[in-house]
């Protein structure tokens, strides 16, 4: 069972994220350490859903180690990364899995959308950039980062819709 209580907090969580992430491009560390008090919190109030294992940091420390390359490529912000850590640290282990796939197909629906929104939206700019081969500028058509927060907000409720069932009120 999934604590109800706990999903609707990270939901209004994610929407406060979620807006400031769009507003300033930015995730302030507090939210992670707010997201790893209340992971330490659940391993007290549920504990038989959370526990310090390997098991419950594997796609945690999966997620901060592919975060620091996607940093370092300047492809997601360093505070999108430890929020994802911190955040999956309040999902139960043994609901990693299925949030995960439910984070990578929002990821890959919208970044393939904006992708598209952005070629569409600059097509006569993208197609002057690369007859002259200017990557430079065909880089600068699309950016570099996008707001992340709002994705995992999405996977959020789109994981709530599928486990509706089994949150436990």
């Amino acid at each position: 069972m999934f604590p109800v209580i706990l999903f609707i907090v990270l939901i209004f969580e994610l929407i406060a994220v979620s807006y400031l992430d769009l507003k300033y491009r930015k995730i302030v560390n507090l939210w992670s350490l707010f997201n790893f008090v209340l992971y330490l919190f659940c391993l007290f109030l549920y504990p038989g859903l959370f526990s310090f294992s390997f098991q419950t940091f594997f796609y945690p420390l999966v997620f901060l180690g592919v975060g620091f390359i996607l940093y370092a490529l300047k492809v997601m912000g360093g505070g999108d990364s430890k929020f994802l850590f911190t955040f999956f640290l309040l999902v139960p282990e043994t609901y990693h899995e299925q949030f995960f796939l439910k984070l990578i197909y929002s990821t890959i629906v919208i970044g393939l959308g904006l992708l598209l929104y952005n070629t569409f939206k600059n097509f006569d700019k993208l197609k002057s950039a690369l007859t002259r081969m200017d990557l430079k500028a065909v880089k600068g058509l699309y950016g570099t980062k996008f707001a992340y927060a709002p994705i995992i907000a999405i996977s959020w409720v789109v994981f709530g819709w599928e486990i509706r069932k089994i949150l436990k009120f």
